[in-house]
């Protein structure tokens, strides 16, 4: 670990009101005191207390006199309780890029180098202050989309998922140690009974494991978004559904079917869930090239989809543009709006039922899908149905709520690949036993769990997968 001062802008570049320079590193205090003069033209920013801050100015040193750049407030903390654990001084001088920028380079001047994407926080992580998970925790929390991707993240930097692991790696090598002690000295440590004692106890480990594996879509999708793509023919509503949830006009919305000819794609928070979501174009058989495109298009791009929001005319009777919408989504999870009910409606849920059964029957498959789908009566000329449309995505994805206190999410590909290496490994001992195996084949597969366990937390990684996973990490954090 490289062990000079690092230097970055801490702060959003734009003319806003306040900018900060940190600078971390055990010659911090000595750099910046290079360029500090309180206001009495002092220059002892080395004896202030730690965690105080104080007011003075940034000068700039020339062959024959010393030049103000800027007013500013210093915040003076040393190691080990700053954000680094190490020497840290954050200079406050008024915002604009300009003039951070020339603050930086004073201080580069002075002996500090510009800190790499996301060195900061590798410092604290490297340092001990942080383990892996709390570091990748940091980055989420600034890239949060809503307030339950906030939450979830916050709790992560407090030390709910690094607590939830370290707990099960305890479990595990008790068990370890048990087992090596036992083998080692059997005159004095009896494997009497142990046989069922760890049996109940990978019982209860992989609960917690397919727990946390449970988690990881429900995870992904409230910290990224729902990937959600609006189907249906020409004319059904589409573009005015997407316009009314993103609460402006975003899409054209005539009377002329076809309008839509490519996707037009929007995040939206809708009750605290993000949509990622892709208004497309309408669905139908045409001759038309252009219109030919947009429709392939919006069919590739469904494959693909978390949740389909399939928008049907109720006041047009279904058509084979209508079947073959539904083949396309049929084991997809879908919500069918019946729109235009303010209108006489000639499409009931029914129409919608037997339509699929039909599919089903057609295609020689057992198999229904009628009970993956929910239909909800909408009307984008009222507004009526936007709320039911909220509901009906928290049942079908979060079992009808979202939860911010004590539910630990696994929000990660990198943790949600870590722990189903665990339980692979755990499974592994469940089956040994089952099978009576010797003792040491547990302790091999409860060591492989225990190090899968250590990649989320940071015990069991490589200085290549480190510099991978801050090097995403923006400037000055």
């Amino acid at each position: 670990m490289r062990t000079d001062t690092i230097a970055a802008i801490a702060t959003a570049m734009s003319d806003s009101g306040i900018g900060i320079i940190r600078v971390s590193g055990e010659d911090a205090l000595m750099i910046v005191d290079k360029i500090y003069r309180n206001s009495r033209n002092e220059r002892i920013l080395t004896k202030y207390a730690t965690h105080t801050i104080h007011y003075g100015f940034i000068i700039e040193e020339t062959e024959v006199s010393e030049n103000v750049i800027d007013e500013v407030m210093v915040t003076v903390m040393k190691a080990p309780r700053s954000y680094t654990a190490e020497d840290t001084v954050e200079i406050n001088c008024h915002g604009g890029i300009l003039m951070m920028r020339k603050i930086l380079a004073t201080v580069i001047c002075a002996g500090a180098r510009i800190a790499e994407p996301g060195e900061f926080t590798k410092r604290a992580f490297l340092n001990g202050r942080i383990d892996l998970s709390k570091a990748e925790a940091v980055m989420d929390i600034i890239h949060a989309k809503n307030e339950f991707a906030l939450q979830s993240s916050v709790k992560q930097l407090k030390g709910s998922l690094s607590d939830k692991i370290i707990n099960l790696r305890k479990d595990i090598l008790y068990e370890i140690a048990f087992i090596e002690s036992a083998l080692d000295d059997p005159e004095h440590i009896s494997l009497d009974g142990h046989h069922d004692r760890l049996s109940a106890k990978t019982d209860h480990i992989m609960k917690e494991l397919n727990g946390l594996l449970d988690s990881a879509d429900d995870g992904r999708m409230l910290r990224e978004g729902i990937n959600t793509v609006i189907v249906g023919k020409p004319n059904a509503g589409k573009s005015s559904l997407l316009n009314i949830l993103v609460g402006e006009e975003k899409a054209i919305v005539t009377d002329i079917a076809g309008t839509t000819r490519d996707t037009l794609e929007e995040i939206i928070s809708l009750g605290g869930i993000t949509l990622n979501i892709i208004d497309t174009a309408g669905i139908r058989r045409t001759e038309d090239i252009v219109e030919k495109i947009g429709v392939d298009r919006a069919k590739k791009i469904s494959e693909n989809a978390d949740l389909i929001l399939y928008v049907v005319d109720s006041s047009l009777p279904l058509d084979d543009n209508d079947y073959e919408i539904m083949n396309m989504i049929r084991h997809k999870n879908t919500i069918i709006l019946l729109n235009k009910s303010d209108l006489n409606e000639v499409v009931r849920e029914n129409d919608i039922y037997d339509m699929i059964k039909g599919i089903d029957r057609t295609l020689n498959t057992d198999k229904t899908a009628e009970n993956e789908k929910c239909i909800i009566r909408t009307s984008t000329k009222t507004d009526s149905g936007i709320e039911d449309l909220v509901n009906a995505i928290k049942d079908m994805f979060f079992h009808g709520r979202i939860t911010y206190n004590d539910q630990v999410y696994i929000t990660n590909m990198r943790h949600k690949e870590a722990i189903r290496d665990t339980l692979d490994s755990i499974v592994q001992v469940k089956k040994s036993l089952e099978l009576d195996m010797p003792e040491d084949f547990y302790s091999i597969d409860l060591m492989s769990a225990y190090a899968s366990l250590g990649r989320i937390i940071g015990e069991e990684v490589g200085e290549d997968l480190v510099n991978e996973i801050f090097s995403k990490f923006c400037m000055g954090k």
